[in-house]
């Protein structure tokens, strides 16, 4: 009997190496987490790039009660193809409870 071939596809059908958007959410998170030693919010956006991965991760930076009041941090987080963090930077600080309009 032999064995079937090795398909190294990732989470989008893409070749060897290279991650989908799922991971690439997954690794931005884990890996500013990391970083600045909090967990992230939420990942509010994620977009693929010549080079990789760009996305937008939400922190709570102060902790304050009610949680509305809680200041917030949306750090743009760049990684390479296989989901490496290659550099992130500060991209707003806000209310939690701040509605856009």
């Amino acid at each position: 009997m032999t064995k079937p071939e090795r398909n190294d596809v990732g989470d989008s059908g893409s070749e060897c190496g290279r991650i989908g958007a799922p991971e690439a959410m997954r690794r931005a998170a884990a890996q500013l987490a990391g970083l600045l030693g909090r967990e992230p919010d939420s990942v509010s956006a994620i977009k693929r790039t010549d080079d990789g991965w760009t996305a937008s991760v939400e922190v709570v930076e102060i902790e304050r009660v009610p949680d509305t009041s809680s200041v917030m941090a949306s750090y743009r987080v760049d990684m390479d193809d296989q989901g490496e963090l290659t550099g992130y930077d500060r991209a707003q600080r806000y209310a939690r409870g701040r509605v856009d309009r």
